[in-house]
């Protein structure tokens, strides 16, 4: 008679979430509706591609139906995990979006951080016009730019000369270990400005308030930076965090691309050109899907660890 009154509360409890449910959603209706292309448009191309994965454990050939193919089973990623090259382009992924990582947030905070503390609205529009205008330049562009400026006769060894920093010109992309080091600052230049603006957002829901009695007990403006507006903008830096580290595998393709060469090959090659190289342009397709399929799983897995995490710490995330 218990377990039958346990199970009716139980049922009746579900019944009320439930009418609860559908009486938001009622009230949501016009957003339902608007939602609904951009949820067609995650499921044609999010999720209907996702039976492509199957190629990974074929022989694919072109001309041929997905399904009449010959089946491999977990050759391609046996073959994958076997391939020393595989390790060495994983090393640089790892290396290059870690480098990134770092340097982009903590580029994008400081420099949103010292936009925010100027009072010159004028200077301040400059300033934020000057660091976005890189973004909206292409890769292809930009590339030529570094090329250009790092070449023996470039403006940055002229400089390194005339400061007697070095005693001749260096050839930078011709050494593989300057490689890592030189696409994080290219990568900074790019898009430091671009990355503040999520951040100059948060900062403008900070109330003003907060600020006020800060100076007015005598906090400086260092003070009420590392107090007030850091942990203002603390979670949003948390969500962008996970959300980056769900990207840990994707360094990018375009800048390796363009910048890497036969002198850095070591250290410029990333899983998206290994993928170019020994899969698609071997018409390895099998080998290319299980490469890029390991790629997914793997950021999927870091994603759910950050968000983990961060529930664990009391911190903001993602669900």
């Amino acid at each position: 008679m218990e377990k039958h009154a346990v199970q009716l509360r139980g049922s009746t409890a579900d019944d009320s979430r439930l009418r609860a449910f559908f009486k938001v959603l009622s009230r949501q209706k016009m957003l339902m509706l608007m939602s609904l292309p951009f949820l067609a448009w995650v499921i044609v191309f999010k999720y209907v591609p996702l039976w492509g994965w199957t190629i990974a454990f074929q022989k694919y050939k072109l001309a041929r139906d997905l399904f009449d193919q010959t089946w491999v089973g977990l050759d391609n990623f046996a073959f994958l995990f076997r391939e020393e090259q595989f390790y060495l382009v994983l090393r640089n992924t790892l290396v290059m979006s870690s480098v990134n990582l770092v340097l982009g947030f903590v580029t994008a905070i400081l420099l949103a951080l010292l936009l925010n503390e100027l009072r010159r609205v004028y200077f301040k529009r400059t300033v934020q016009t000057i660091s976005y205008l890189p973004h909206f330049i292409s890769w292809v562009v930009a590339a030529n730019i570094v090329q250009t400026a790092l070449a023996p006769e470039g403006i940055f060894n002229v400089l390194l000369l005339q400061l007697n920093i070095i005693d001749k010109p260096v050839l930078w992309l011709g050494v593989g270990e300057y490689f890592w080091g030189i696409l994080g600052a290219t990568e900074v230049w790019k898009n430091v400005g671009w990355n503040t603006i999520i951040y100059l957002a948060a900062i403008t829901t900070i109330d003003p308030t907060q600020y006020e009695a800060a100076e007015i007990d005598g906090a400086s403006r260092l003070q009420r930076m590392w107090h007030i507006t850091l942990p203002g903008i603390k979670p949003v830096i948390v969500i962008l965090l996970i959300m980056n580290l769900g990207h840990i595998l994707e360094s990018g393709f375009e800048p390796q691309y363009l910048l890497g060469n036969g002198m850095n090959v070591e250290y410029s090659e990333n899983l998206d050109i290994f993928v170019l190289k020994y899969g698609i342009q071997m018409n390895n397709f099998g080998l290319a899907t299980a490469a890029g399929m390991f790629k997914t799983v793997v950021s999927f897995i870091f994603l759910i660890v950050a968000n983990n995490l961060a529930k664990r710490l009391g911190e903001s995330r993602l669900y």
